[in-house]
């Protein structure tokens, strides 16, 4: 189970990018950039995966590389794993430099062209 802190720390990396919202999401909670999903976390885990963690949308070619590079971290979700999301642990300390990196590359892949221009580095 995630704890509030943790809870909190990805909700304020999620809604610090532009126009991004939180919805509740098969009971859930997700984060969305115009309309479209882009980061779902599943604080008390989901199916198979009884640990807390989150599904980030990712750049094309990036869910195999990181499921075989770090395997103890990141894994392939259900349902969305077949659209090269990858499923990243939140439980052991997670490194937040890097769950804030997989979450504005989640942004990036999703969001309008205009908002992604408007991050650093557009």
């Amino acid at each position: 189970m995630a704890s509030a802190k943790t809870m909190a720390r990805l909700r304020r990396l999620c809604l610090a990018l532009p126009e991004t919202s939180e919805r509740l999401s098969h009971g859930s909670p997700a984060f969305f950039v115009a309309a479209k999903q882009f980061v779902q976390a599943w604080p008390d885990g989901h199916h198979d995966h009884d640990f807390a963690h989150l599904w980030c949308a990712a750049p094309p070619g990036v869910q195999e590389e990181l499921c075989a590079a770090r395997p103890e971290r990141v894994f392939w979700p259900p349902y969305v794993g077949h659209r090269g999301w990858i499923g990243v642990r939140l439980d052991a300390a997670p490194d937040w430099d890097e769950v804030a990196d997989w979450c504005e590359d989640a942004y990036r892949v999703v969001a309008p062209a205009r908002l992604v221009r408007a991050l650093p580095g557009g």
